[in-house]
């Protein structure tokens, strides 16, 4: 028997350069393992091997098993390195360098989110980020938004377990943790660290609980601005939003200011804008954001004198301000990652 065992293991070593293609090694693997090949009936013919003799033969067949596994894995390598030449036309050397991919190209809400932030910095602003999930305080209390304020309600705003746990944890802790509704909670962190004059704008992402349609997301873009110093007038506002608009849809932009409210802000508006770019979407006029005088109120949360300092808030979604750029009329497709849709757009970017 151990001399048999030995002699089919030498014989299928000497047989691997004779197989070359898949049927052929399909016949050389079944003529020793298959159900009438050489091992096969070793195998079955460990019955008439004397008891004492069977654990050591038994050792022995799993051995010779175990070579001839190694052996088929020979052989299948060659034949699938013939295949890879014969299919290339030359063998491929693994350890060259890939080829470089090609530029891709940043996102469209990248793009425009950066040009707000440059033309917003040209004129004084600096760019501040805060944290997307945050307390009650700083989404609502401090912004002067009360408890029976429709936002706070659960349906209307995403809030997280109350055994949720975050590091970082500060005074107010103890309150209720919710993904944020708008980026307004980067200013009252901004101004419970610094003191006036204040002017920052806050790009970040934001959620509410809207039913998503081709208009309305649950999770979008939204930039923010706010300048707080001595005597900041109406005034300055529509100035900045005038630079900001024509800067980014062209010179030819209007916008105007329609009364509205809002808890943080005081008076408040609600800010339109018409553009050339509109008769991509086929509007003349469409409502962007919201802006005011921020309230006193919020100032004192703060510990700003709002006899002293004035200041100014508003803020936009940067989906809207794409979809007018780029003649877009879903705002779907700017989260579907369709590399048909993104490839549209410049920037490109190496990777």
């Amino acid at each position: 028997m151990e001399d048999t065992l030995k002699a089919l293991i030498s014989e299928a070593e000497e047989g691997i350069p004779a197989v070359r293609t898949r049927p052929e090694f399909e016949a050389f693997k079944a003529r020793y393992v298959g159900p009438h090949g050489s091992l096969t009936r070793a195998m079955r013919g460990i019955k008439q091997v004397p008891r004492e003799d069977k654990p050591r033969i038994g050792k022995l067949l799993n051995r010779t098993k175990k070579r001839l596994e190694e052996v088929f894995e020979v052989c299948l390598g060659a034949i699938e390195d013939g295949e890879q030449a014969a299919k290339w036309g030359e063998a491929i050397d693994p350890s060259l360098p890939s080829p470089d991919p090609p530029p891709g190209n940043l996102h469209p809400l990248t793009q425009v989110r950066e040009e707000i932030n440059r033309i917003l910095k040209s004129v004084g602003f600096a760019v501040a980020d805060g944290p997307e999930v945050d307390t009650e305080y700083f989404c609502f209390d401090a912004l002067n938004t009360p408890e029976d304020h429709p936002a706070r309600d659960e349906q209307d705003t995403f809030y997280l377990p109350a055994q949720a746990k975050f590091a970082n944890v500060n005074k107010f802790s103890e309150e209720r943790y919710l993904l944020r509704t708008h980026t307004s909670t980067v200013q009252i962190r901004t101004m419970l660290r610094q003191r006036p004059p204040v002017r920052i704008i806050s790009p970040g992402r934001c959620y509410r609980r809207d039913t998503t349609d081709a208009t309305h997301s649950a999770s979008f873009t939204q930039v923010e601005g706010l300048y707080v110093d001595k005597g900041v007038t109406v005034r300055d506002l529509k100035a900045v939003l005038d630079f900001l608009f024509k800067s980014l849809f062209g010179s030819d932009t209007r916008s105007r200011f329609r009364p509205h409210f809002f808890p943080y802000t005081e008076p408040s508006y609600e800010m339109d804008a018409s553009s050339a770019h509109l008769k991509k979407v086929g509007k003349e006029w469409v409502e962007l954001g919201g802006c005011g005088m921020v309230d006193p109120n919020v100032f004192a949360a703060v510990g700003y004198d709002p006899e002293v300092y004035s200041g100014y808030a508003f803020g936009f979604g940067i989906e809207r301000c794409a979809m007018i750029l780029y003649g877009i009329d879903d705002i779907r497709y700017f989260y579907q990652n369709d590399y048909r849709f993104l490839r549209q757009f410049g920037h490109p970017v190496s990777c």
